[in-house]
Parts: structure tokens; C-alpha cells; sequence
């Protein structure tokens, strides 16, 4: 799988981007400090300004990219579901078992990410914290209705589907299969941000963790 994936290139929505940052040695160096920058600062106080300062290039080259910072941070986003994606059906492809096949991708949904050190330019156990902290301002816009339209959100919407798929072999009478995969997509973000930065709201801590989590609620939700 390892090899597979190395060789597999994420397709992103091309109206997120003036210029694909894949295909040139600067491109990847926007990505590649964008996520660290983000992750130091926030997003709030992230702009093309201090972006270039920190690759050493003018504000105008990023524009040369990226059209606004909401746009990278949507194609991150878009990056961050598509490799998921990647692992998500690779990982779960031979499993005959439903229950199974459905912990398999829970497990890689809910856990701790480690980089992967076969994208050079992106760290993604870095890139989880911005999804983590970050996520929900990339659709919680006034824009969200056009972008939805434009496909902005397409992979992330693709990975709560195979999700979907997934749970309703495991019960096909269970009548909220959509809601209870966006739940354990979106929620285990959540709670890994409870555990951080809220810790009397959530029972995740350094024992229990997200994933045990939604072991728990499949297994009291689905079983027949």
C-alpha cells in the first residue's frame, strides 16, 4: 500500500488554485510553509504577507497560486480528505467482514495521525492539527452554497460517503447511516480539540481516545 500511495497524486479541485502548487519547486514550497505558518499562528493572523517573508519571495508570487487565503486553506482541507481517502480505501479493500471493514475505517478516521514522510513537502500529522482547529471555517462562510456548487467540498463529501456505504452493509435498516458517518468524520475532530484545549467537556484523554470513542457507538448503535 505504502508504494501505491507514494505514487498516487491527489486530484484537487482546479478552481482552487490560479496555478497547481504541484508542479513547480516554489508551489510546493508555499504548501509546504503555508501549513507550518498556519499551524504557528492560526489562520486568523496567517496572510500572503507573512508567507512570503517566511519563504523568502514577494506577496505577489503567492498570488501567482493562490487567489485568497481561504482558497489554500480549502485546497489544504481538500489535500488533507483526499489522503485520507487514499488510506481510507486501501486500507479497508480486502476485508470480507462489514464489521470489520467498518472498524478498519473508524480507526483511520478517529486516530492520531503521523506524517507521512513520503510527501516530502507536506507533514500531515502537522496538517491534522490545522484540520482539527481550522476545519469548519472552510465551509462556515456566507459563500458556502456557491462553493458546495462549485465543488469545493467534493472529497470531503466522497470520504463521509464511503463512510456511509460502509455502515449501511454492516446494517442496511439503520435509518441515519449519512448522519452518523458525518458525526464520526466531523466529530472526531471535534473531540480531539476537546481533549486539548477543553478537557472537562470530553471523556477523551491520554487513555481514551476518539477512536475508542466511536468503537463504543457503532458497536451500541448498529448491532442488531
Amino acid at each position: 500500500m505504502d508504494q501505491i500511495l507514494s505514487n498516487i497524486k491527489i486530484q484537487i479541485n482546479s478552481k482552487l488554485f490560479v496555478k497547481d502548487p504541484e508542479t513547480s519547486a516554489l508551489g510546493k514550497k508555499i504548501i509546504q510553509e503555508s501549513i507550518l505558518l498556519i499551524d504557528e499562528i492560526g489562520f486568523d493572523h496567517f496572510t500572503f504577507k507573512k508567507l512570503g517573508e517566511k519563504i523568502g519571495s514577494n506577496e505577489s508570487s503567492i498570488y501567482r497560486y493562490f487567489e485568497n487565503k481561504h482558497k489554500l486553506l480549502v485546497y489544504l482541507s481538500s489535500w488533507y480528505w483526499g489522503w485520507m481517502e487514499y488510506r481510507l480505501v486501501f486500507s479497508t479493500s480486502n476485508y470480507i467482514d462489514s464489521w470489520e471493514k467498518l472498524k478498519k475505517a473508524v480507526s483511520i478516521i478517529t486516530e492520531k495521525v503521523e506524517d507521512d514522510q513520503k510527501t516530502a513537502h507536506i507533514n500531515e500529522s502537522v496538517l491534522n492539527r490545522i484540520i482539527i482547529a481550522e476545519f469548519t471555517k472552510t465551509f462556515h462562510t456566507k459563500e458556502v452554497d456557491e462553493e458546495n456548487k462549485e465543488g469545493f467540498y467534493f472529497i470531503y463529501k466522497r470520504v463521509i460517503n464511503r463512510i456511509t456505504a460502509i455502515i449501511n452493509e454492516v446494517n442496511p435498516e439503520y435509518a441515519y447511516s449519512k448522519s452518523l458517518a458525518s458525526n464520526i468524520v466531523e466529530g472526531a475532530l471535534h473531540q480531539q480539540f476537546l481533549r486539548e484545549h477543553m478537557k472537562t467537556i470530553t471523556n477523551c484523554n491520554e487513555t481514551i481516545s476518539p477512536t475508542d470513542f466511536y468503537f463504543n457507538l457503532i458497536e451500541n448503535v448498529l448491532k442488531k
